[in-house]
C-alpha cells in the first residue's frame, strides 16, 4: 500500500497540524480526498481533529460535506485508538 509508511513519516514531521492559506491541515486534505489510511495515520501521529479551516469546517465536516462516510468512520475509529494509546487529538 502506498501509505504503509505514512505513520512513520508523519511522526517525523515537525507539525502535523501545519496549515495552508485556507487553514486546511493535512487532515483536512486527507478527509476531503477520501484517504482513510492517511486519516488514521495523521490522527495516530497527533493531528488535531477539531481545527477549523477558513470555511469554519473541521476535517470531519469536510468528509461529511463530500459524502466520504468511510472517512468519517475512519476518523472515529482512529480517535478512539489514539486515545487508548494516550495520543492527544483534541
Amino acid at each position: 500500500m502506498v501509505y504503509s509508511n505514512f505513520a512513520s513519516v508523519s511522526r517525523s514531521m515537525q507539525d502535523v497540524n501545519a496549515s495552508n492559506n485556507e487553514k486546511n491541515t493535512p487532515l483536512h486534505w486527507a478527509c476531503l480526498n477520501g484517504k482513510k489510511e492517511v486519516v488514521k495515520a495523521l490522527i495516530l501521529a497527533g493531528a488535531t481533529v477539531s481545527l477549523l479551516n477558513s470555511y469554519e469546517r473541521t476535517p470531519m465536516d469536510e468528509a461529511v460535506a463530500r459524502g466520504e462516510m468511510q472517512v468519517v468512520d475512519a476518523v472515529s475509529a482512529a480517535v478512539a485508538q489514539a486515545e487508548l494509546q494516550g495520543v492527544s487529538v483534541n
